[in-house]
């Protein structure tokens, strides 16, 4: 592997695990939201 390669996956490989833990919030938040809403417990 190239060293500019590997440095465009080092500076892009945490954006992209913060993207999916950004979507993965958001959905539990408005589930979470949704369910205290209706009285209900989430688990």
């Amino acid at each position: 592997m190239s060293p500019t390669f590997l440095t465009i996956y080092v500076l892009i490989f945490p954006a992209i695990v913060a993207a999916v833990l950004f979507f993965l919030l958001q959905a539990f938040w408005k589930e979470w939201r949704k369910a205290r809403r209706s009285g209900k417990s989430i688990i």
